[in-house]
């Protein structure tokens, strides 16, 4: 049998805190593999670190919650949200699956083009469209969600001289019981501009108003915060439909659904407190039901456009430990070959972290940083683990949202990102980038195409 590294001792103060009914015993696994799939084959295979996605659990996920609302409401379409995770494999497992796109940007827009998507199902939110956006857009029969009334004058001046129409949207904020207020994007239902911008896009001959849309919020752990926001999006439209006998088609509660993450500072796991779909899907679906629209023919679509809730369990970060040291205050500090420029989520999320080997049954609080060269670099500010060493791989859980899209090129290049499908094969659907990645977008002004440093 090897000799074990020796490790000095060292006195440290416990904190035991207040006790609860999990209690403190250690029952963690390892996460030896993913769908089938062993961790060590993947990353010999693909490198430390890797993201990997669950094509099985995106696809479980998905029809969970189109089921949620199918079952409660009889006219549901979902739009699969871009910016939380637009590799061009993951949108089209949505795709095919039946979910429209939802994006914010003319980047996205185009991606969702790419993807397959007709323009009649694209539904265009954001505050930045240009005029050539919103010209684009129009000519692709895209559903535009008018943000703020410069983007409606905008696109009314467009229209006007260029003899187009356009179906639009206009994205409502309001108080639904959950502060801070996300007020910033849209029109206020409370002060009234709501209902200004409905009347100046009623009077516009070549705007058709056929849907309202709100977004309340993210990571929301009230589903009666929807209810709230379904309730005065039914209201307005039923107002409409009284004031100038015109039918809105549909209302787009737009996304913010909980994932099983734990937010920082929460006392309990998120999975313990999060909404379930179903849970949602009841405080949203009956709303709208209690509203007098009349017959299910005349009930308006549900659009949603949820990301997180529908792609964070699929993904997976696999890693390795680089070293280990000890604080001066004597905590046990373990360095990752992945931190805060690949986990972005991290900021907010205290991730699960599990090893990828067998190990022994002691465990110790420490801290877990990644690789780069600043003090904010920190996966887990603490979290109690075996005695990991140089080597040792781990996974971390949940990553499948806004980490593949906020991720940072800084002092490290993004890695490979890898795809299970259903059958258990895996694929690369990202190449990991190098330093040619880098200089193909740079350009030496030609008086300094001499230098080649000392």
């Amino acid at each position: 049998m090897s000799k074990r590294p020796y490790e000095r001792p060292y006195l440290r103060k416990l904190n035991a805190g207040l006790g609860n009914k999990f209690g403190t015993r250690h029952s963690q696994l390892p996460v030896t593999e993913i769908d089938g799939v062993p961790v060590a084959s993947i990353m010999e295979e693909y490198g430390s670190p890797c993201f990997v996605l669950s094509e099985q659990t995106i696809r479980q996920t998905y029809r969970n919650a189109v089921r949620a609302f199918g079952t409660r409401y009889p006219k549901v379409q979902m739009a699969w949200s871009y910016k939380t995770n637009y590799l061009n494999a993951v949108c089209r497992i949505f795709h095919e699956e039946g979910s429209w796109a939802e994006v914010v940007s003319i980047f996205e827009y185009r991606k969702a083009l790419g993807n397959g998507v007709p323009g009649h199902q694209i539904l265009f939110n954001g505050p930045d469209k240009s005029a050539d956006d919103l010209r684009f857009a129009v000519q692709n029969g895209s559903l535009i969600h008018i943000d703020h009334l410069d983007e409606l004058y905008q696109l009314s001046e467009i229209l006007a001289n260029e003899d187009l129409k356009a179906r639009v949207a206009l994205r409502i904020n309001m108080d639904t019981g959950v502060y801070p207020l996300w007020d910033r994007f849209g029109f206020n239902y409370e002060n009234g501009s709501a209902w200004t911008a409905v009347t100046k896009v009623m009077a516009q001959s070549r705007m058709q108003l056929a849907g309202l849309h709100c977004h309340i919020g993210t990571y929301m752990l009230s589903s009666q915060a929807y209810a709230v926001a379904a309730n005065k999006l039914c209201d307005l439209a039923l107002e409409i439909r009284n004031q100038y006998q015109h039918r809105i088609e549909y209302l787009d509660l737009g996304g913010g659904f909980a994932s099983g993450n734990t937010l920082k500072g929460s006392y309990l796991q998120g999975s313990d407190v999060i909404p379930t779909m179903d849970d949602y899907a009841e405080a949203i679906s009956g709303a709208i039901l209690q509203h007098p629209f009349g017959m299910s023919g005349e009930l308006p679509t549900l659009f949603l456009e949820s990301g997180r809730a529908l792609i964070d369990d699929a993904g997976y970060l696999l890693g390795t430990v680089l070293a280990l040291k000890r604080l001066g205050d004597g905590r046990r500090a373990t360095i990752m070959d992945f931190g805060v420029n690949l986990l972005f989520t991290s900021f907010w999320y205290e991730h699960r972290i599990s090893p990828a080997q067998d190990y022994s049954s002691h465990h110790e609080d420490m801290v877990l940083y990644g690789p780069l060269c600043m003090n904010i670099d920190v996966v887990r500010e603490n979290v109690s683990l075996p005695l990991l060493q140089k080597g040792d791989r781990v996974v971390v859980h949940r990553v499948g949202a806004y980490n593949m899209t906020q991720w940072m090129q800084f002092i490290q290049m993004r890695p490979n990102v890898v795809l299970i499908d259903t059958r258990g094969k895996v694929h690369l659907i990202r190449r990991r980038e190098d330093v040619q990645t880098l200089n193909n977008q740079e350009l030496i002004p030609d008086y300094l195409e001499a230098v080649k440093g000392s």
